[in-house]
């Protein structure tokens, strides 16, 4: 049985959350409405048409809310600002109450000896920026600046340790490309506009950060997952290969001055050459103290002609009669070693943090109890893989589990539950799982 002393002194444990998914009190305190507000209130784009109008209160609980990342037994709480909170239409005019609010959420974890690491952009654009283009806009650039500047310069005295940008890939696929997650944008040419403008965002946030606050920790994150091919066969490589471009290369290769990856296909180096000029591929490049990687399954593909420019398809892990979540993901801790063996194997990557790792279960409420013990299971699982890695000299120093409570989890709504912490979204009560009771004693030991 690992103890959490195994990975030593030193190492970092911590939680994380995001503004979008808990805050709640989207049009109050004068707070502008974002892509999710508006996404979300579109017919169907939303599990059981749930809103993240409420969330989870915190906004009203975050006192509450921060008492339980202490009373878990964690040093870190990672949590988001809302730039439509601090600025209603993205750019211009200042809402102070916005600005008073997260000084309130630092001063908490500061009072509670909770260290404040601080994400910048977690999903939830001004939604009067999406209107001129959003991550599309050439604009986009210069209203992310501004913000992350205001930020620093408001809150750089108090919180050292900051992260950027939230898994770009996902954001700019899912949502500028798959129109799964908001705004809901199709199509490649919005893709990679999007890809562009977040990877100079990247690099261009880190830079302000590190011009304006002193004894700073910049990092930024990725969602990462090992690929796999269904077979042995040409195709089956070829197209894990380029999915290993999309899902785990593009963000981190540019951000560490190498470019975007064009092996194997050639969409990206078609992109590369209307991207990758050397003015641009300096714009990418910045010296992130520390790299985030959030990883909660491996993906298994294979070759399917009928499948649009990436011909890859995905091969669950039911049909493959492997174990897996709630969300259909598979549980697999090998394929998280070996991805964070991979981003490892960048000689210029100096510190790795897991910021997000966690897993989805039916989880049941049932006489002022939840039993979620699969959840306790795949923490195991997870956890000893990452012990392997950091024996084994991976640079890794610190872990945040995904997530403190039970949230608004984007096309999900409220349906996916991920929390150490049940909450009730009608009552607001919050309830700690087994899991969460699991942490409190793994991380004593």
């Amino acid at each position: 049985m690992i103890k959490a002393s195994d990975f030593g002194k030193d190492f970092l444990w911590g939680v994380a959350t995001a503004a979008a998914q808990i805050e709640g009190t989207a049009d109050y305190y004068g707070k502008g409405p974002s892509i999710w507000d508006v996404f979300s209130a579109k017919s169907g784009k939303i599990k059981k048409g749930h809103k993240p109008n409420v969330a989870c209160d915190f906004y009203h609980r975050f006192r509450e809310d921060i008492a339980l990342v202490k009373i878990l037994g964690f040093k870190i709480f990672r949590f988001s600002i809302a730039w439509s909170r601090i600025l209603p239409l993205g750019k211009g005019a200042v809402n102070p109450e916005g600005i008073r609010f997260y000084h309130n959420v630092i001063d908490e974890c500061l009072e509670q000896d909770i260290i404040p690491y601080i994400t910048l952009y977690h999903w939830d654009l001004p939604q009067a920026l999406e209107d001129e283009g959003g991550w599309t806009s050439f604009s986009i650039n210069t209203a992310f600046n501004g913000f992350v500047s205001i930020c620093a310069r408001e809150y750089g005295d108090k919180v050292k340790n900051w992260l950027v940008i939230n898994e770009p890939f996902g954001f700019t696929s899912l949502g500028y490309m798959l129109g799964l997650h908001a705004p809901g944008k199709t199509g490649l040419g919005n893709f990679f506009s999007a890809v562009h403008h977040t990877a100079l965002a990247q690099a261009e946030g880190g830079k302000i950060l590190r011009a304006e606050v002193s004894n700073s920790n910049i990092g930024t994150t990725f969602s990462c997952s090992e690929i796999l091919p269904y077979t042995q066969n040409d195709n089956d490589v070829l197209v894990s290969k380029r999915v290993d471009c999309l899902m785990n290369r593009l963000f981190i290769a540019p951000a560490l001055g190498l470019g975007f990856p064009t092996e194997n296909w050639d969409v990206l180096e078609k992109f590369q050459i209307e991207y990758g000029t050397w003015r641009h591929t300096e714009r990418y490049k910045f010296d992130f103290d520390f790299i985030g990687l959030q990883n909660y399954f491996p993906l298994t593909v294979k070759y399917n002609a009928f499948i649009p420019v990436i011909q890859a398809w995905e091969v669950k892990a039911k049909s493959r009669k492997k174990p897996y979540t709630a969300m259909g993901w598979e549980i697999n801790a090998d394929g998280f070693y070996n991805i964070i063996k991979q981003f490892s194997s960048y000689p210029s990557i100096k510190n790795i943090i897991i910021t997000e790792n966690g897993a989805a279960y039916h989880d049941k409420f049932i006489d002022g109890h939840v039993n979620d013990v699969e959840r306790i299971e795949y923490f195991k699982l997870y956890l000893a893989a990452l012990l392997k890695a950091k024996n084994e000299g991976m640079p890794i120093s610190g872990y945040m589990a995904w997530t403190l409570i039970d949230n608004f989890e984007w096309a999900e709504g409220f349906t996916a539950r991920f929390g150490l912490v049940y909450n009730d979204f009608t009552t607001q009560k919050r309830t700690i799982k087994d899991s969460g009771y699991w942490w409190q004693e793994f991380l004593k030991s």
